[in-house]
């Protein structure tokens, strides 16, 4: 089922009598979710993609704008009769009800054509539960479960009615690192399977690009960039989103360009043909440092981190605008840590220059 969101927009009354106007939640949002997809919404807490989230299922009318499953106008259209499956962040079982009871739950709603036998339920229910590989654990309630388990509970909750689209809210927040790693494999494994169009909402940038189709960065309310994970992160459209984007973070530097050359302090690090002279900021992403003796850029030396097949190296730099810079190398690389100072010379596909004013991004020809 493709999704349109059309101008989206949402406002909330401000609750600061000290500031004028409403609170912009989501503005002018506009984009195509396509059919059989898995987009992720991704962006710091307060960024607006639950609150898009719940306009797309129906838990909040929309200010402006108009919503679209296919060719139907859903705008108006309440909750339970859009044909969507959600997952909370907190799971949301009832937990006097078994794990059969719980997934169930959906489907004893269903009223006219719709309706079905109790034998047809408990099918669907074991359909749902096999989905995601919990069918021994129907007879149990959830505080018997871990929460892993409980998530998948929601999530076979979520599917039984086989929606037109899944909507997941923040669904790995409580898990530790482990069980993260499980689920989200199993959320795309289920995606897959079932071709159902999936809207994942979360602040975890790891976890977005590692399964979504496409991500949508938002920063107060709006877009600020979409696309598959891995363009989005290669040419971020600016600064927010290229350090948003990436771990560990961008290192991010205060440069000039000088006459098509790059400078970071008096360090002539790169060439940048086709830029104005002008003062620029510069991103550069951790596996952009080759560790030279001879490298252009100076930084001092603050120690090694070992991570198996890579070393982090972390240093300082007088014109880095983060406390440290970290890069990271192949292992097989030696630093010589009896030394203050490390040296590199740069990938040039891993820099980016952005405007000091505006923090959008210059391309280098």
């Amino acid at each position: 089922m493709k999704v349109v969101l059309q101008n989206l927009t949402k406002k909330f009354p401000n609750r600061n009598r000290k500031a004028a106007g409403d609170v912009i939640a989501v503005n002018d949002f506009t984009f195509e979710i396509p059919d059989g997809k898995l987009v992720g919404l991704l962006g710091p807490s307060g960024c607006g993609k639950s609150t898009t989230l719940f306009m797309i299922c129906g838990l909040q009318e929309p200010t402006a704008g108009k919503i679209f499953f296919g060719d139907d106008d859903v705008t108006a259209l309440p909750p339970e009769k859009r044909g969507v499956g959600v997952v909370f962040q907190n799971y949301a079982l009832y937990p006097h009800l078994t794990v059969k009871q719980n997934i169930i739950f959906p489907l004893q709603n269903l009223k006219g054509a719709d309706k079905l036998s109790k034998a047809q339920m408990e099918e669907k229910a074991y359909e749902a539960a096999k989905l995601v590989q919990i069918e021994e654990l129907m007879e149990r309630k959830p505080g018997e479960l871990s929460g892993g388990q409980q998530q998948r509970v929601a999530i076979a909750r979520a599917m039984v009615k086989m929606p037109k689209v899944l909507l997941l809210d923040e669904p790995l927040s409580n898990l530790d690192a482990r069980l993260r790693l499980q689920t989200r494999e199993e959320i795309r494994r289920i995606q897959r399977e079932t071709g159902i169009t999936t809207v994942f909402v979360t602040h975890d940038q790891e976890e977005a690009m590692s399964i979504s189709d496409i991500i949508v960065v938002m920063k107060d309310g709006v877009v600020q960039q979409t696309g598959r994970p891995q363009d989005v992160y290669d040419n971020p459209a600016n600064l927010f989103v290229a350090k948003f984007l990436g771990t560990p973070p961008i290192n991010v530097f205060e440069g000039t360009v000088r006459n098509g050359r790059l400078y970071i302090g008096d360090a002539d690090v790169l060439a940048v043909q086709g830029i104005s002279d002008q003062e620029v900021t510069v991103g550069i992403r951790p596996e952009g440092f080759i560790l030279d003796e001879n490298g252009p850029l100076a930084c001092r030396l603050s120690g090694v981190e070992v991570m198996g097949r890579d070393i982090s190296v972390v240093s300082m730099n007088e014109f880095s605008v983060n406390p440290t810079v970290r890069s990271i190398i192949d292992a097989e690389n030696q630093v010589n840590t009896a030394c203050d100072t490390v040296r590199f010379s740069l990938k040039p596909n891993k820099v980016l220059l952005f405007t000091k004013d505006t923090e959008q991004r210059i391309y280098v020809s």
